[in-house]
């Protein structure tokens, strides 16, 4: 019976889990919540039953209102001082390679069923004990011992729920490995991956021969990333038309100083807003409601503490950002016990407020196309993967360097995973 391996990206927004094997036809990707191939990195402590939901059911029972703890974009947290802490959940304090574990063990339940399956339908033996994972060039800019934690903290998750030989990969590289096994010749390629949580750049030399090949990285001319992803778009575009309205820029009645702005800041950054709901910054919101010359806008901030509504108000500027893709303007809307809350956005104004993104994004190119010792003129093809490469800004900073390039659109949340599970295959297999 042929053997299978898993390769796992854990992403900041989307999980995918791909499986492949020696000469198997192709790599594919696990279902992992119904028919989806791919789920929300989401979970949700319910205090009504004690259960712990994941991905979709879980940003489902948040959003309807369900009395619990929701928690997503954990893998912006690898690397950072928030590891080292605890977050309270129910009446137990669990540590964020916990947090990530459960997370993980949920995935690692899916491929142990899809295993019975397997091996019941003569189908092969997949190997639970052994996983690639994804790792973004870098879980921390400009941070090595940063982000060699990240990436240790992100292993010792995976270890404490069963995997226990481990290896590790560049998410642009296999989506590259996957892009590479439908060509037919030589190609020097850009891999743009804009994940949710970070951007990751790749020059990669690929072609049908060298992919037969377990040790690729002479073909791997240049790594470049940035911590810029999909996320930090959603809090550029709440920072600019959003928190607004809830009280970021307002002044103090006597009109004498602003109020701080670091609440809005992390109201509006998906990581933070779990941070915020403590009865200290409940307290705070109610005194600065007594000192705000427009104390509405702090009562709707109140009301999103109080009801624990950033993240639904966090999804609905998500919303309208991928609106934005298509459309000049979209409308960011929370309606709820409590909150009737619409403010109009458009494009002009979003790519107002994320132009340093977009820069960052581009100084990264010119960096890999620096370090790999190539011109503009000498990559072929350009290959876009990754939700964030979906706005139109993104995806014109990423290919309006390579006018005569081709620009080949991978599986925009799939393509990490399924490299993933080819890259587990040859270095497994």
């Amino acid at each position: 019976m042929s053997r299978i391996f898993a390769g796992l990206d854990f992403g900041t927004t989307n999980s995918t889990l791909g499986l492949a094997g020696r000469g198997n036809a192709g790599p594919r990707l696990l279902a992992l919540e119904g028919a989806a191939l791919t789920i929300p990195s989401a979970l949700f402590f319910s205090f009504e039953d004690g259960l712990t939901r994941f991905g979709r059911a879980a940003v489902f029972e948040y959003v309807d209102g369900a009395e619990g703890r929701f928690m997503r974009a954990l893998k912006s947290v690898l690397g950072s001082s928030l590891m080292e802490e605890t977050t309270r959940i129910g009446r137990e304090r669990l540590g964020f390679v916990e947090l990530i574990a459960r997370f993980v063990a949920h995935l690692r339940e899916k491929l142990e069923a899809e295993a019975e399956r397997a091996a019941a339908a003569g189908e092969g033996e997949i190997a639970l004990d052994r996983v690639v994972l994804g790792r973004p060039v870098h879980f921390v800019d400009e941070d090595d011992a940063a982000d060699r934690a990240a990436e240790g903290q992100l292993e010792r998750a995976a270890r404490s729920v069963g995997f226990s030989e481990i290896a590790f990969q560049f998410e642009p590289v296999a989506a590259a490995l996957y892009y590479e096994s439908t060509i037919a010749s030589e190609e020097v390629a850009l891999v743009v991956d804009i994940g949710g949580g970070t951007s990751d750049f790749s020059v990669v030399r690929m072609s049908p021969e060298r992919a037969k090949a377990d040790d690729r990285r002479a073909d791997i001319l240049s790594f470049a990333g940035v911590h810029v992803g999909g996320t930090d778009f959603d809090r550029q575009l709440s920072i600019a038309g959003v928190m607004p309205h809830f009280g970021l820029g307002s002044e103090t009645a006597d009109g004498k100083r602003r109020l701080p702005v670091w609440y809005f800041n992390d109201m509006a950054t998906w990581h933070r807003i779990n941070t915020l709901y403590t009865p200290e910054i409940a307290r705070d919101i109610r005194a600065l409601e007594r000192e705000a010359a427009e104390p509405e806008k702090l009562a709707r901030f109140a009301h999103l503490l109080r009801h624990r509504s950033g993240h639904r108000l966090a999804g609905a500027v998500e919303a309208a950002k991928v609106a934005l893709s298509d459309a000049e303007a979209a409308r960011v809307v929370l309606n709820e016990p409590g909150l009737d809350f619409a403010a109009d956005v458009d494009r002009a104004g979003f790519v107002a407020a994320t132009r340093d993104l977009v820069g960052r994004i581009g100084l990264a190119i010119d960096g890999a196309l620096d370090d790999a010792g190539v011109g503009a003129g000498a990559i072929e093809t350009v290959i876009l993967t990754g939700g964030g490469a979906q706005v139109p800004a993104v995806r014109s900073a990423a290919v309006s360097r390579f006018p005569h390039a081709r620009i080949a659109q991978s599986d925009a949340f799939g393509s990490v995973g399924l490299g993933l599970g080819l890259d587990a295959a040859r270095k497994f297999g």
